[in-house]
């Protein structure tokens, strides 16, 4: 969607030796992304099959090794970073916790983004693995949903606000949208150490036909818009245009750019 935006991107992941791959690269290419695969031969590349019955999802079969790489992919990865960092206004981590983000990954991207003044854009992607937002600390913008941010602290009864103040408070992070699902997102903005601005962004679609691939149209559209120098809020209004227009459209595919033009134009 980064690409669909008419923003350039390069993108870095990890993928197993196999057809699979095959098929990631030629979609890559297709969406004219500059991008680089490692190939490890520990993991077969990440594959998931939706299964639907009139537009409606029963059941996914996912077929991965979620093993943190080992130490020579681990090198290379940290390499193919610090190549991509000169000339980019911004770094997005989307840690979907199948072993590419580890530890020592973050903390390299955390000291060249500090290094260079990139700001990091991180989201966590926890419906079936087990993690947490708190390990973002100094990003210039978190995403988690509702529950990502609760399981990370522990607070499954306590007020939104407090939950949304405590995980801007435990990472120091600058910016904080926190995603409530059909109920749209809420947009937390730090303008200085005593003053917190929100507001909130209600869902924009009456027709949601396929969730998947929501949270990152939305990502793309935050780290575009905070990039190219707009507000929070600002990105946050373009970006639930692009959140409506993923959920009508059935796959996780890119949004492309005149499409964003006509719903931000219906809505705003």
């Amino acid at each position: 969607s980064i690409r669909a935006l008419g923003a350039k991107c390069h993108y870095l992941s990890v993928v197993g030796m196999d057809e699979n791959a095959n098929i990631a690269r030629d979609q890559l290419n297709q969406f004219d992304v500059n991008f680089n695969l490692l190939e490890d031969s520990s993991r077969p590349t990440t594959f998931k099959i939706r299964y639907l019955v009139e537009k409606q999802k029963m059941f996914r079969v996912s077929r991965l090794k979620d093993h943190n790489l080992k130490k020579e992919m681990e090198n290379k990865l940290i390499a193919e970073i610090k190549a991509a960092v000169p000339g980019i206004n911004g770094i997005l981590v989307c840690d979907f916790l199948y072993g590419v983000v580890t530890p020592k990954i973050l903390g390299v991207i955390k000291e060249v983004a500090s290094a260079h003044g990139i700001p990091v854009y991180c989201d966590l992607q926890c419906s079936s693995q087990v993690g947490s937002i708190l390990k973002f600390s100094g990003a210039h913008l978190i995403c988690p949903t509702e529950r990502e941010a609760r399981i990370s602290l522990g607070a499954k009864d306590d007020g939104l606000e407090w939950v949304a103040n405590k995980v801007l408070e435990e990472t120091s992070s600058k910016n904080l949208i926190m995603k409530l699902a059909s109920n749209g997102f809420i947009a937390y903005e730090r303008k200085d150490k005593n003053f917190i601005n929100r507001q909130s962004f209600p869902a924009l679609s009456d027709n949601a036909i396929d969730v998947a691939g929501a949270g990152d149209a939305l990502l793309a559209a935050l780290a575009v818009g905070l990039s190219s120098g707009a507000s929070l809020m600002k990105a946050s209004a373009v970006a639930a245009c692009m959140a409506a227009l993923s959920v009508e459209t059935l796959g996780n595919k890119p949004i492309e750019l005149d499409a964003l033009k006509e719903k931000l134009e219906e809505f705003y």
